[in-house]
């Protein structure tokens, strides 16, 4: 089963990269799948990528599924 997660961009790289915040644990993703992402953007990650934007609300209520559930 293959899980796509939110996570909160910390820091922008080049060329189309981002270190993300991961429940404390950080990573270097590529953004190259979406047009324009900003620092403190929330994304959805699978495999290393950045799929989608989320909407921090929505972040943060789907963070706090997978704590309850972890």
């Amino acid at each position: 089963m293959c899980h796509a997660i939110p996570a909160q961009i910390i820091e922008l790289m080049e060329p189309k990269q981002a270190v993300i915040d991961l429940g404390g644990i950080r990573k270097i993703i590529s953004v190259a799948l979406l047009n324009e992402v900003f620092l403190g953007d929330y994304v959805i990650i699978h495999a290393g990528f950045a799929l989608t934007k989320l909407d921090e609300q929505e972040a943060e209520k789907t963070l706090a599924l997978f704590e309850e559930i972890s």
